[in-house]
């Protein structure tokens, strides 16, 4: 389990997102489609088309990390 802080907020990208991307693709994402800087401290959630995958990306202060599931 990871732990994040309390004062995180969770944005989830509405529609289908191309699972092919990796972290620098899924926050230029965040950048052009949500207008939010991927490097805040946030969390963003994004969803495969079939459904069965997301791909979270957050940025701890030192460094971005790409979760899988």
């Amino acid at each position: 389990m990871i732990a994040f802080p309390s004062s995180v907020r969770v944005w989830l990208a509405v529609g289908r997102t191309d699972m092919r991307r990796g972290m620098t693709g899924l926050a230029l994402q965040v950048q052009q489609s949500l207008g939010r800087d991927p490097h805040a401290g946030d969390l963003y959630v994004f969803r495969g088309a079939r459904g069965d995958l997301i791909k979270i990306i957050w940025h701890d202060g030192i460094g971005m990390s790409l979760y899988a599931n």
